[in-house]
């Protein structure tokens, strides 16, 4: 098994939204943010190569939406998915399976593109099967208010139409694996948004988290910091106690999305709570 990092560029977001009550004077230190109170935000992906089989993690915001849209959320950075999967001898039409950990555009955006004449969408990993779950689904066809901005439908429903989509419906467990593989599990998460799944992966005997947004950063570990755009904030806190706990019972490797800065962390028990045990780079585990 191998495991790449694909970065897709950074992106801002309200600070406040993303440290929810948090004071400023606090998280301000944690990612300072700019005259509009906006903080840069990775869109960091996890491509898994193991028993043949190309999984893409999540996929970042694409580049379909029109400059309006993007004007929102300031897009700057190099990297590309792209750039980042042709770094590493990969192109879009190798990945077999494409994982989504949720619906929301910073996570699935780049599922989908134009098509050739610029008339409609296609999906734009051809070859991948796509995998979500039928909750989620659900959730994300049919959204509450709060999350609609989130939802877009082309970003959804080109995958239903082109028959490449299909359900993770049972996550798997440690000595099983999944539909993904044996190596591969996955943990359904309803604080942030309906049943969004983090990926298990065995890892040089190790355990390594996709955190998505169950933890957007290192700064997001102690239990009082959720973010303002989950759905459940009290379950958010719940969800995050449970898993740190198991995280520093069984060593395991966070590795974050959003973190700006930092890949993966270990996290160890503390007279403050579970913190931050070390900060490393994926390649270097």
């Amino acid at each position: 098994m191998k495991l790449h990092t694909i970065n897709t560029g950074f992106f801002k977001l309200d600070g406040g939204a993303m440290f929810g009550v948090v004071p400023k004077s606090i998280w301000n230190k944690l990612n300072p943010p700019d005259d509009n109170n906006m903080c840069n935000w990775a869109m960091r992906c996890l491509l898994i190569e193991d028993e043949g089989r190309l999984t893409l993690v999540d996929n970042g915001i694409g580049d379909k939406q029109d400059a309006k849209f993007l004007s929102f959320y300031y897009l700057n950075g190099d990297d590309t998915l792209d750039k980042s999967l042709n770094s590493i001898g990969i192109e879009r039409k190798d990945i077999t399976d494409m994982f989504l950990t949720h619906l929301h555009f910073d996570h699935c955006g780049g599922s989908v593109k134009f098509n050739a004449d610029r008339t409609g969408y296609e999906t734009a990993f051809p070859n991948a099967v796509y995998w979500s779950n039928s909750e989620h689904w659900q959730w994300a066809v049919t959204p509450n208010p709060r999350e609609k901005a989130s939802f877009l439908r082309e970003n959804i429903m080109p995958l239903s139409e082109s028959r490449q989509l299909r359900w993770l419906t049972d996550g798997g467990t440690p000595q099983e694996g999944s539909a993904l593989g044996k190596n591969i599990y996955v943990r359904n998460m309803h604080g942030h948004t309906e049943a969004m799944m983090l990926p298990h992966i065995k890892y040089k005997g190790r355990t390594v988290v996709f955190m998505a947004d169950l933890l957007p950063s290192v700064g997001h570990i102690p239990l009082p910091y959720v973010m303002a755009y989950d759905t459940r904030p009290l379950l958010t806190m719940t969800e995050k106690e449970q898993f740190l706990k198991q995280a520093a019972d069984e060593n395991f490797v966070l590795f974050f999305e959003h973190d700006p800065v930092n890949e993966c962390c270990t996290v160890q028990h503390t007279d403050k709570g579970i913190r931050v045990k070390e900060i490393f780079r994926l390649a270097d585990l």
